[in-house]
């Protein structure tokens, strides 16, 4: 008898699926709109943060953490609680204090006029997509420490940023070369995208490296109304760009080390 050999078929690999075609300005049109849409929509959450600063270079190296709660209420206004913290004395106060301090303020509208992810602020270029998200390069259209140069994600389907990789577009101080930023979102209660980390990694002209990192967890939307489409999407709160003084009060403790 003849044996039947059975092949298997082959595992092809699949295909990523092909999205509608638009140019940059239509992604940046739709993704305003929906910003619009869901800031209307986006009341009041509460959530944590985890801060943790490490420097590693001259005179010497430390670290520092600190763990803290936000109330947001809409349009833009957040209160923080230091709920607890360790490590360098110095570290909590030059830097995380400040910017919670700068955060608080951030909420001012002629601010966020300024920092916009928006044609008048920047200038986009279509990069490609991977498979979920068109992928923009977004070029300033002034130096400003609180705008970047580099590429954002945006959801296909929700027009919402979903990662920022960039820099900033103007260099703050003069202790620092380079400081390179990654920035995610995640989706939370009632289908809103809310910040999920944030990490900047700073380089040291005396040979030094920054590294913060913000992770942002337990988020609880208590308060929603629905938006003008009359379906829920998400929310990019923060997407603008997040905690823009990073870089600047990075660089001050930078500076005081030297």
């Amino acid at each position: 008898m003849m044996a039947l050999l059975v092949c298997a078929p082959a595992a092809w690999p699949q295909s990523q699926p092909v999205l509608p075609t638009l140019e940059a300005g239509q992604v940046v049109q739709r993704l305003m709109e929906r910003n619009k849409e869901r800031a209307d929509s986006l009341q009041h959450y509460i959530g944590k943060r985890t801060y943790h600063l490490e420097y590693r270079g001259f005179p010497a190296s430390s670290e520092a953490t600190m763990e803290v709660e936000v109330n947001f209420d809409a349009p833009a206004s957040k209160r923080f609680t230091v709920l607890n913290s360790s490590g360098s004395k110095l570290i909590q106060n030059r830097v995380f204090h400040r910017l919670l301090e700068s955060e608080e303020q951030a909420g001012d509208s002629s601010n966020r006029q300024h920092t916009e992810l928006g044609p008048a602020n920047y200038t986009f270029s279509l990069a490609g997509t991977d498979g979920t998200n068109y992928v923009l390069n977004v070029e300033p259209k002034e130096d400003s420490r609180f705008l970047y140069r580099g590429k954002i994600w945006v959801d296909a389907h929700d027009f919402a940023v979903t990662r920022i990789e960039a820099q900033p577009a103007k260099n703050p101080s003069f202790w620092t070369t380079k400081s390179v930023i990654h920035h995610t979102y995640q989706k939370v209660d009632n289908g809103f995208y809310l910040p999920k980390e944030n990490k900047t990694v700073t380089n040291v002209r005396m040979g030094g490296v920054a590294t913060l990192t913000i992770e942002y967890q337990s988020y609880q939307v208590t308060v929603a109304k629905p938006v003008a489409s009359a379906r829920r999407v998400p929310s990019s709160e923060g997407a603008i760009w997040p905690d823009g003084g990073i870089n600047a009060e990075v660089a001050n403790f930078v500076s005081s080390r030297k």
